[in-house]
């Protein structure tokens, strides 16, 4: 899963990424569903603002829906949620990583901050729709697809968002020539040596902490927090 995660990079490096002009913004630490994100859509990689939180184009009440910010990679090309979207409306998702909890039993999870280990910003696997609501306004939604976790962060949890390579970028994006078994085999878990885990504050447990606070070192009784350092270099602590 992929309940949160970050977009702190500068607006030039995801030019530089995406080949597209990108309107400078605010770092971002805990991005949350609901909220705006960034997104990159169309063979021609138009950069755009969509809620996230995907609202299928043949709902009829919202409210009434589950909130799907997050869509199994498996069964998107055949589930009615997603089986359009995944067939026009591919999209790509910048971030610069994301959250997961690791369940340490009665109630307690300790939060993990998932970031590329060469430090740079990179692509989730995205779905886009535009929900007509009844009065006539438009809104450009977006779900982020999800796929088994990887041996690295299967200790953390069993699902992890799909990343999508620089190259594989027209691809994934050409909806006009490449329908979902095209692009299958994109749907798959990050190298292990992609990512690296480090234990964070339980500030990100809450959605209104926005702040680089969000991603301070995690302290256990008695610890300090250069004594779980390395966690940051892709050894997890268990």
């Amino acid at each position: 899963m992929c309940g949160r995660f970050t977009l702190t990079s500068p607006a030039q490096a995801l030019e530089e990424l995406f080949e597209t002009e990108v309107e400078p913004f605010p770092p971002r630490y805990n991005i949350a569903p609901t909220q705006p994100i960034l997104i990159v859509i169309g063979a021609e990689r138009r950069a755009m603002l969509a809620r996230w939180g995907l609202i299928p184009a043949f709902a009829k009440d919202p409210s009434s829906l589950p909130l799907m910010f997050n869509a199994r990679s498996e069964t998107a090309a055949e589930k009615a949620s997603f089986r359009a979207a995944m067939r026009y409306r591919r999209c790509l998702v910048p971030a610069d990583g994301f959250y997961e909890w690791r369940k340490l039993g009665k109630g307690r999870s300790q939060p993990f901050f998932v970031r590329p280990a060469d430090g740079r910003p990179l692509a989730f696997a995205g779905l886009m729709e535009t929900f007509l609501a009844p009065d006539g306004s438009e809104i450009d939604t977006a779900a982020i697809l999800t796929t088994g976790a990887n041996e690295t962060l299967r200790p953390i949890h069993e699902r992890m968002p799909v990343v999508i390579g620089r190259a594989d970028f027209p691809r994934w994006l050409d909806c006009r020539e490449v329908g979902p078994a095209g692009v299958a085999s994109l749907l798959r878990p990050a190298e292990e040596a992609f990512f690296e885990a480090v234990p964070v504050s339980a500030a990100i447990n809450k959605v209104a902490n926005m702040g680089p606070e969000v991603q301070a070192p995690a302290v256990e009784k008695g610890e300090r927090a250069q004594e779980i350092a390395p966690a940051a270099q892709g050894t997890l602590p268990f």
